[in-house]
């Protein structure tokens, strides 16, 4: 994932912004989490996909 993609990717729940957690970065983000303060739902990123489907109750 590409830093540059913080801009315009909102939280699916509540289209709120999303916090950047990385643990692995080279050309881009490998590994790492979205974090959504509203919900208090972290999204992962892995292998350089963020996986930003919504959660079912």
């Amino acid at each position: 994932m590409k830093r540059s993609l913080m801009d315009i990717l909102r939280c699916p729940e509540c289209k709120g912004e999303l916090d950047l957690n990385v643990e692995q970065e080279n050309d881009k983000i490998e590994e790492g989490s979205l974090h959504c303060e509203k919900c208090d739902v972290d999204y992962p990123i892995e292998d350089g996909i963020p996986n930003m489907l919504p959660k079912k109750d």
